[in-house]
Protein backbone atom coordinates (compact mmCIF):
# COMPACT_ATOMS: atom_id res chain seq x y z
CA UNK A 1 0.00 0.00 0.00
CA UNK A 2 1.26 3.49 -0.90
CA UNK A 3 -0.25 6.08 1.45
CA UNK A 4 1.01 9.30 -0.15
CA UNK A 5 2.43 10.58 -3.42
CA UNK A 6 5.73 11.51 -1.78
CA UNK A 7 6.47 7.80 -2.05
CA UNK A 8 6.79 8.33 -5.82
CA UNK A 9 9.67 10.73 -5.21
CA UNK A 10 11.31 8.34 -2.78
CA UNK A 11 11.04 5.49 -5.27
CA UNK A 12 12.32 7.69 -8.12
CA UNK A 13 15.43 8.59 -6.10
CA UNK A 14 16.20 4.90 -5.65
CA UNK A 15 16.39 4.38 -9.41
CA UNK A 16 19.11 5.42 -11.82
CA UNK A 17 18.57 8.96 -13.07
CA UNK A 18 16.55 9.20 -16.29
CA UNK A 19 16.61 11.69 -19.15
CA UNK A 20 13.44 13.63 -19.95
CA UNK A 21 13.00 15.68 -23.11
CA UNK A 22 10.69 18.71 -22.97
CA UNK A 23 8.85 19.71 -26.14
CA UNK A 24 8.71 23.53 -26.42
CA UNK A 25 10.40 24.26 -23.09
CA UNK A 26 9.76 28.02 -23.29
CA UNK A 27 7.16 27.76 -20.51
CA UNK A 28 7.58 29.27 -17.03
CA UNK A 29 5.50 26.64 -15.21
CA UNK A 30 7.34 23.75 -16.85
CA UNK A 31 10.78 25.26 -16.17
CA UNK A 32 9.86 25.80 -12.51
CA UNK A 33 8.82 22.16 -12.28
CA UNK A 34 12.11 21.13 -13.91
CA UNK A 35 14.01 23.26 -11.42
CA UNK A 36 12.30 21.42 -8.54
CA UNK A 37 12.84 18.05 -10.17
CA UNK A 38 16.54 18.66 -10.66
CA UNK A 39 16.87 19.60 -6.99
CA UNK A 40 15.43 16.16 -6.22
CA UNK A 41 18.00 14.56 -8.52
CA UNK A 42 15.63 12.30 -10.45
CA UNK A 43 15.99 13.51 -14.06
CA UNK A 44 18.42 14.99 -16.55
CA UNK A 45 16.46 17.43 -18.77
CA UNK A 46 16.86 17.90 -22.49
CA UNK A 47 15.17 21.11 -23.62
CA UNK A 48 13.73 21.68 -27.09
CA UNK A 49 12.47 25.11 -28.11
CA UNK A 50 13.23 28.78 -28.60
CA UNK A 51 16.61 29.15 -26.89
CA UNK A 52 16.33 32.89 -26.32
CA UNK A 53 12.90 32.61 -24.68
CA UNK A 54 13.95 29.61 -22.58
CA UNK A 55 17.01 31.47 -21.29
CA UNK A 56 14.96 34.60 -20.51
CA UNK A 57 12.37 32.62 -18.53
CA UNK A 58 15.06 30.63 -16.74
CA UNK A 59 16.84 33.81 -15.70
CA UNK A 60 13.58 35.30 -14.39
CA UNK A 61 13.04 32.36 -12.02
CA UNK A 62 16.67 31.87 -11.05
CA UNK A 63 17.05 28.59 -12.91
CA UNK A 64 20.69 28.10 -13.95
CA UNK A 65 20.87 26.23 -17.27
CA UNK A 66 24.60 25.49 -17.14
CA UNK A 67 25.26 21.94 -18.29
CA UNK A 68 21.72 21.40 -19.57
CA UNK A 69 21.42 20.37 -23.22
CA UNK A 70 19.25 22.77 -25.19
CA UNK A 71 18.23 22.30 -28.82
CA UNK A 72 17.26 25.63 -30.38
CA UNK A 73 14.05 25.62 -32.45
CA UNK A 74 12.20 28.77 -33.42
CA UNK A 75 9.70 27.19 -35.80
CA UNK A 76 6.98 26.65 -33.21
CA UNK A 77 5.67 24.02 -30.83
CA UNK A 78 4.69 21.44 -33.44
CA UNK A 79 8.26 21.25 -34.73
CA UNK A 80 9.63 21.13 -31.18
CA UNK A 81 7.29 18.21 -30.49
CA UNK A 82 8.60 16.29 -33.50
CA UNK A 83 12.21 16.94 -32.46
CA UNK A 84 11.44 15.80 -28.91
CA UNK A 85 9.74 12.61 -30.08
CA UNK A 86 12.68 11.88 -32.38
CA UNK A 87 15.03 12.20 -29.38
CA UNK A 88 13.08 9.50 -27.55
CA UNK A 89 12.88 7.35 -30.67
CA UNK A 90 16.68 7.51 -31.10
CA UNK A 91 17.33 6.64 -27.45
CA UNK A 92 18.64 10.10 -26.54
CA UNK A 93 15.83 10.51 -23.96
CA UNK A 94 13.76 8.13 -21.84
CA UNK A 95 10.41 9.92 -21.89
CA UNK A 96 8.77 13.17 -22.92
CA UNK A 97 7.03 16.14 -21.28
CA UNK A 98 4.69 18.68 -22.83
CA UNK A 99 5.82 22.29 -22.73
CA UNK A 100 4.42 25.33 -24.58
CA UNK A 101 2.81 23.26 -27.31
CA UNK A 102 -0.79 22.25 -27.88
CA UNK A 103 -1.78 18.78 -26.77
CA UNK A 104 -2.98 18.04 -30.30
CA UNK A 105 0.42 18.88 -31.82
CA UNK A 106 2.30 16.84 -29.22
CA UNK A 107 0.09 13.78 -29.63
CA UNK A 108 0.24 14.08 -33.41
CA UNK A 109 4.02 13.75 -33.15
CA UNK A 110 3.77 10.92 -30.61
CA UNK A 111 1.42 8.98 -32.91
CA UNK A 112 3.27 9.75 -36.16
CA UNK A 113 3.64 6.49 -38.11
CA UNK A 114 7.22 7.25 -39.15
CA UNK A 115 8.93 9.07 -36.27
CA UNK A 116 6.43 8.56 -33.48
CA UNK A 117 6.14 6.40 -30.38
CA UNK A 118 3.04 4.52 -31.47
CA UNK A 119 2.28 1.02 -30.18
CA UNK A 120 -0.75 -1.19 -30.71
CA UNK A 121 -2.16 0.15 -27.45
CA UNK A 122 -4.73 2.94 -27.03
CA UNK A 123 -3.48 6.16 -25.45
CA UNK A 124 -5.14 6.95 -22.12
CA UNK A 125 -4.67 9.34 -19.23
CA UNK A 126 -3.78 7.84 -15.84
CA UNK A 127 -3.98 10.08 -12.75
CA UNK A 128 -2.95 9.07 -9.24
CA UNK A 129 -4.46 10.92 -6.28
CA UNK A 130 -3.59 11.43 -2.66
CA UNK A 131 -6.76 12.42 -0.79
CA UNK A 132 -7.15 13.36 2.88
CA UNK A 133 -10.31 11.24 2.85
CA UNK A 134 -8.85 7.96 1.58
CA UNK A 135 -6.38 5.60 3.19
CA UNK A 136 -4.03 5.20 0.22
CA UNK A 137 -3.29 6.67 -3.18
CA UNK A 138 -5.63 5.68 -5.99
CA UNK A 139 -5.87 6.09 -9.72
CA UNK A 140 -8.63 7.58 -11.89
CA UNK A 141 -8.77 6.86 -15.61
CA UNK A 142 -9.51 8.04 -18.30
CA UNK A 143 -10.24 11.71 -17.71
CA UNK A 144 -8.60 13.37 -20.71
CA UNK A 145 -8.13 11.25 -23.83
CA UNK A 146 -11.04 8.96 -24.75
CA UNK A 147 -14.44 10.61 -25.02
CA UNK A 148 -16.84 7.65 -24.89
CA UNK A 149 -14.81 4.45 -24.77
CA UNK A 150 -16.47 1.23 -25.85
CA UNK A 151 -15.82 -2.10 -24.14
CA UNK A 152 -12.62 -2.83 -26.09
CA UNK A 153 -11.28 0.63 -25.33
CA UNK A 154 -12.01 0.17 -21.63
CA UNK A 155 -10.03 -3.07 -21.65
CA UNK A 156 -7.04 -1.13 -23.01
CA UNK A 157 -7.58 1.73 -20.54
CA UNK A 158 -7.51 -0.77 -17.68
CA UNK A 159 -4.37 -2.36 -19.16
CA UNK A 160 -2.62 1.04 -19.21
CA UNK A 161 -3.68 1.78 -15.62
CA UNK A 162 -2.46 -1.63 -14.45
CA UNK A 163 0.89 -1.05 -16.13
CA UNK A 164 1.22 2.32 -14.37
CA UNK A 165 0.24 0.75 -11.04
CA UNK A 166 2.82 -1.99 -11.48
CA UNK A 167 5.43 0.67 -12.22
CA UNK A 168 4.93 2.17 -8.76
CA UNK A 169 4.82 -1.23 -7.04
CA UNK A 170 1.11 -2.14 -7.02
CA UNK A 171 1.31 -5.61 -8.51
CA UNK A 172 -2.37 -6.67 -8.53
CA UNK A 173 -4.45 -3.46 -8.38
CA UNK A 174 -8.12 -3.52 -7.47
CA UNK A 175 -10.17 -1.91 -10.25
CA UNK A 176 -13.59 -0.43 -9.52
CA UNK A 177 -15.67 0.08 -12.65
CA UNK A 178 -17.65 3.22 -11.88
CA UNK A 179 -21.29 3.87 -12.70
CA UNK A 180 -24.24 5.66 -11.09
CA UNK A 181 -25.70 2.47 -9.59
CA UNK A 182 -24.59 -0.99 -8.50
CA UNK A 183 -27.24 -2.94 -10.44
CA UNK A 184 -26.78 -3.85 -14.11
CA UNK A 185 -29.30 -1.90 -16.17
CA UNK A 186 -29.41 -2.49 -19.95
CA UNK A 187 -30.29 1.18 -20.42
CA UNK A 188 -27.10 2.28 -18.62
CA UNK A 189 -24.10 1.27 -20.73
CA UNK A 190 -21.60 1.83 -17.91
CA UNK A 191 -23.26 -0.88 -15.82
CA UNK A 192 -23.31 -3.32 -18.74
CA UNK A 193 -19.63 -2.69 -19.45
CA UNK A 194 -18.82 -3.15 -15.76
CA UNK A 195 -20.50 -6.55 -15.72
CA UNK A 196 -18.69 -7.61 -18.90
CA UNK A 197 -15.29 -6.42 -17.64
CA UNK A 198 -15.83 -8.24 -14.34
CA UNK A 199 -16.64 -11.44 -16.23
CA UNK A 200 -13.60 -11.07 -18.49
CA UNK A 201 -11.41 -10.67 -15.42
CA UNK A 202 -12.94 -13.75 -13.76
CA UNK A 203 -12.26 -15.81 -16.90
CA UNK A 204 -8.62 -14.69 -17.05
CA UNK A 205 -9.11 -12.56 -20.16
CA UNK A 206 -8.24 -9.34 -18.30
CA UNK A 207 -5.13 -10.05 -16.27
CA UNK A 208 -2.93 -8.41 -13.67
CA UNK A 209 -5.76 -6.94 -11.63
CA UNK A 210 -9.01 -7.62 -9.75
CA UNK A 211 -12.06 -6.06 -11.42
CA UNK A 212 -15.45 -5.46 -9.80
CA UNK A 213 -18.50 -3.35 -10.43
CA UNK A 214 -20.63 -1.60 -11.33
CA UNK A 215 -19.91 0.61 -8.33
CA UNK A 216 -21.08 4.10 -7.50
CA UNK A 217 -18.13 6.14 -6.21
CA UNK A 218 -19.15 5.81 -2.56
CA UNK A 219 -19.04 2.02 -2.83
CA UNK A 220 -15.65 2.13 -4.57
CA UNK A 221 -13.93 4.20 -1.88
CA UNK A 222 -15.88 3.73 1.36
CA UNK A 223 -16.03 0.34 3.09
CA UNK A 224 -18.84 1.47 5.41
CA UNK A 225 -21.02 2.54 2.49
CA UNK A 226 -20.34 -0.80 0.80
CA UNK A 227 -21.29 -2.77 3.93
CA UNK A 228 -24.46 -0.71 4.41
CA UNK A 229 -25.52 -1.64 0.88
CA UNK A 230 -24.57 -5.28 1.38
CA UNK A 231 -21.76 -5.19 -1.15
CA UNK A 232 -18.70 -7.30 -0.40
CA UNK A 233 -15.62 -8.42 -2.30
CA UNK A 234 -12.00 -7.29 -2.36
CA UNK A 235 -12.52 -4.09 -4.35
CA UNK A 236 -15.43 -2.33 -2.64
CA UNK A 237 -14.11 0.33 -0.27
CA UNK A 238 -10.47 -0.49 -1.08
CA UNK A 239 -10.00 0.18 -4.78
CA UNK A 240 -6.69 1.18 -6.36
CA UNK A 241 -8.16 2.19 -9.72
CA UNK A 242 -11.45 3.86 -10.63
CA UNK A 243 -12.44 3.39 -14.25
CA UNK A 244 -14.63 6.32 -15.33
CA UNK A 245 -17.49 5.53 -17.72
CA UNK A 246 -16.61 8.41 -20.06
CA UNK A 247 -14.50 11.54 -20.28
CA UNK A 248 -17.19 13.84 -18.90
CA UNK A 249 -17.69 11.89 -15.66
CA UNK A 250 -13.95 11.28 -15.32
CA UNK A 251 -12.92 14.88 -15.94
CA UNK A 252 -15.46 16.30 -13.51
CA UNK A 253 -14.37 13.81 -10.84
CA UNK A 254 -10.69 14.64 -11.48
CA UNK A 255 -11.23 18.38 -11.12
CA UNK A 256 -13.56 18.01 -8.13
CA UNK A 257 -10.88 16.02 -6.33
CA UNK A 258 -8.22 18.65 -7.07
CA UNK A 259 -10.20 21.83 -6.52
CA UNK A 260 -12.83 20.87 -3.93
CA UNK A 261 -11.56 17.67 -2.34
CA UNK A 262 -8.12 18.79 -1.19
CA UNK A 263 -6.40 16.12 -3.27
CA UNK A 264 -2.95 16.14 -4.84
CA UNK A 265 -2.40 14.42 -8.17
CA UNK A 266 0.28 13.02 -10.46
CA UNK A 267 -0.58 12.01 -14.01
CA UNK A 268 0.83 10.62 -17.25
CA UNK A 269 -0.47 9.48 -20.60
CA UNK A 270 0.05 5.76 -21.16
CA UNK A 271 -0.11 3.63 -24.28
CA UNK A 272 2.87 5.01 -26.21
CA UNK A 273 6.24 3.27 -26.03
CA UNK A 274 7.17 5.65 -23.16
CA UNK A 275 5.05 7.64 -20.71
CA UNK A 276 4.10 11.18 -21.70
CA UNK A 277 3.94 13.87 -18.99
CA UNK A 278 0.96 15.94 -20.05
CA UNK A 279 0.18 18.32 -17.21
CA UNK A 280 -2.43 21.09 -17.20
CA UNK A 281 -1.68 24.77 -16.70
CA UNK A 282 -4.00 24.60 -13.69
CA UNK A 283 -1.75 21.97 -12.07
CA UNK A 284 0.56 23.41 -9.43
CA UNK A 285 4.34 22.91 -9.39
CA UNK A 286 4.08 20.06 -6.91
CA UNK A 287 1.69 18.14 -9.15
CA UNK A 288 4.05 18.61 -12.09
CA UNK A 289 7.00 17.42 -9.97
CA UNK A 290 5.08 14.33 -8.86
CA UNK A 291 3.98 13.61 -12.45
CA UNK A 292 7.61 13.63 -13.58
CA UNK A 293 8.52 11.33 -10.67
CA UNK A 294 5.70 8.99 -11.71
CA UNK A 295 6.97 8.86 -15.30
CA UNK A 296 10.47 7.89 -14.15
CA UNK A 297 9.04 4.76 -12.51
CA UNK A 298 7.28 3.39 -15.59
CA UNK A 299 9.39 1.29 -17.95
Amino acid sequence: MIRDLDELLRKAKERSIRKMVVAAAEDKHVLKALQDTMREGIIIPLLIGDKEKIEQIAQSIGFVLDGIELVDNREGGAVSARIAVAKVKSGDADFIMKGFVSTADLLKAVLDKEIGLRTDQLLSHVAFFESPYYHKIFCVTDVAMNIAPDLDAKVQIIHNAVRACQGIGLENPKVAVAAAVEIVNPKMEATVHADQLKEMNAKGLLKGCIVDGPFAIDIAVNATAARNKGIGGEVAGDCDVILAPDIEAGNMFYKALNFLGGATSAAVVMGASVPVVLTSRSDDERSKLLSIALATLID
